[in-house]
């Protein structure tokens, strides 16, 4: 387990394989999802574009919500292809323009840290840290604490109040 207190002490792999440190979107709430091309639930790409594209109309919250995406092929080989393929199938299929980063694994010995962070920090049902399925959701807070965690049964279109609901607490103060 890394020894980050916040989501932001985290750093993963972006599309090209390059270190990409989540500190860059401090201040800001964050939905974490490990996604997937090729699953029963990879309709919700566009109920997350979607939610995305709404949230950022809104002058309010406009730079100060994100969505990242997290390809993972760890359930079913449901994610096969490479980055590169991710990225073009994301992009033709369901318009996706929020980040989809660096395949990854969120279970196991090879899990990204932040992803045993999230699960360590919102347990699932039963208080299982295990990621049951692709499309399991992390809401992070503006502190950078984990404030909700949601099953790939919940569709991107039940999320928006809990949301909105943590980008109207205020920003953290810088030190």
């Amino acid at each position: 387990m890394a020894s980050a207190t916040s989501f932001y002490g985290f750093e993963t792999k972006d599309k090209k394989g390059n270190t990409y440190p989540l500190s860059q979107h401090q201040g800001k709430v964050i939905l974490a999802v490990n996604t997937a091309s090729k699953c029963g639930f990879t309709p919700q790409f566009g109920g997350l574009e979607n939610l995305w594209k709404k949230i950022q109309a809104n002058e309010k919250y406009k730079n100060d919500f994100l969505i990242l995406g997290f390809p993972c092929n760890q359930f079913n080989n449901q994610d096969p292809g490479s980055n590169e393929q991710i990225q073009e199938f994301c992009q033709m299929n369901y318009g996706v323009t929020f980040p989809v980063l660096g395949k990854t694994d969120v279970n196991g010995n090879n899990a990204e840290p932040v992803w045993e962070w999230m699960k360590s920090e919102k347990p699932g049902l039963m208080g299982l840290k295990r990621i049951k399925w692709n499309f399991e959701k992390f809401l992070i807070g503006r502190d950078g604490k984990v404030i909700q965690r949601w099953a790939s049964t919940t569709t991107p279109e039940k999320l928006e109040a809990d949301i909105l609901k943590a980008l109207e607490k205020p920003k953290p103060s810088k030190a």
